[in-house]
Order: structure tokens, then sequence, then C-alpha cells
């Protein structure tokens, strides 16, 4: 049996199709506006591979629809269907729940496009949101109030380099390593109900 041929390239992307893309991206994904246009410059990526294995592509087209993704994604960021703050927010507030560091989560915002000013604005600026998101991050890798065993100096070590790997202080890590148990629980959960 033959394999099937591939479709072949048509025509390059035009605005509404490329619309058409970003907005089933948008109903599946949370999107900053440079995120959508890496989303759809990649699609035209691949449609100018394709059209290029059938013949020659013409390098204006390719120009003139990576303009078309630029305009397709400034009409969503004006009707508000791509805000890079709410986007920021949310993912900032999920990551640190989830036990990531302030460092850990300026870092994915910026490499989702967020700029700088608008991530250090969504992130948690008092210093026991941290201490809060480092217990569970201790919690999940067993450390500190969560070890099953008695501490001893190698395990502190280890234990206090893993959190340093995380992205968190050295004073983060020492009132983690210290705390007992049930305060620490208390913590997750107080950072959980936000």
């Amino acid at each position: 049996m033959a394999p099937p041929k591939p479709r072949p390239a048509g025509p390059p992307p035009s605005p509404s199709r490329l619309q058409e893309a970003a907005l089933r991206h948008l109903t599946r994904y949370a999107a900053t506006e440079i995120g959508l246009t890496r989303v759809l410059d990649r699609r035209i990526d691949r449609w100018a591979r394709q059209a290029g294995t059938e013949g020659e592509v013409d390098p204006d087209a390719i120009r003139q629809a990576k303009q078309d993704a630029r305009a397709v994604t400034a009409a969503l960021v004006e009707a508000g269907a791509v805000d890079d703050a709410a986007f920021a927010q949310a993912r900032a507030r999920r990551l640190t729940q989830a036990g990531r560091s302030s460092r850990a989560v300026s870092a994915h915002l910026a490499a989702r496009g967020v700029e700088g000013e608008l991530s250090q604005s969504v992130l948690p600026q008092d210093p026991e949101r941290e201490v809060a998101a480092a217990l569970v991050y201790a919690r999940k890798r067993r450390l500190g109030p969560f070890r099953m065993s008695e501490d001893g100096p190698d395990q502190r070590r280890r234990a206090l380099g893993a959190m340093a790997r995380a992205g968190f202080g050295h004073g983060t890590a020492e009132q983690v390593m210290a705390m007992e148990a049930e305060e620490a629980l208390t913590r997750i959960l107080a950072l959980k109900a936000e």
C-alpha cells in the first residue's frame, strides 16, 4: 500500500485563515501577544516549507503573511481577546501556588513574552508568599518539615541545594527547613485558598 500523498500547500495563509487559527489557539490556550504571534509565525513557516517542496516560494508572500499575522494579533489585543496583564497575573498565581519561586515565575513569564515591568508587577512581593511557595515545593520533594526521617547534615545540605536550584533564597530555605509540619501545612492551605 502506497503512503498517502501530502496535501498541497495551497495559497499563502490569508488574514481570515490566520484569524481562524488564532481564535482556535485562544480557545484552547491562554496566550500573550508575543506568544500568539509566534504561533501564527510557525503556521506560516510550515506553509512555506510545504510550498517549498512543491516549487519556488515567493518571499514577498511570506513577508505579507507575517505582516497579516501581526495585524491579526493586534486586532485581537485591541478586542481584549489577548491580555498580557491578565495572562501574567493568572500564570503567576498558579505557578506560585504550585511551588515555584519568584525567580522561576519571572523566568517563565519572560519566556512567554511578558515584559519585565509587567512581570515584576504581578509577582508576589510578600516574603510570606515566597515561604509558602517554598513549602509547597518542599512538600512535593519531601524536604524539611515533610521529611519522614530525621535530617542529617548531608540531607540538610542536599535539601538546601535543591531549594536553591529551584530559585528560593537561602533565608527562605532555612526558614522552611526549621518549620514544624503543622505550621507548614497551615501556610500551604492559606496559599492555596487565595
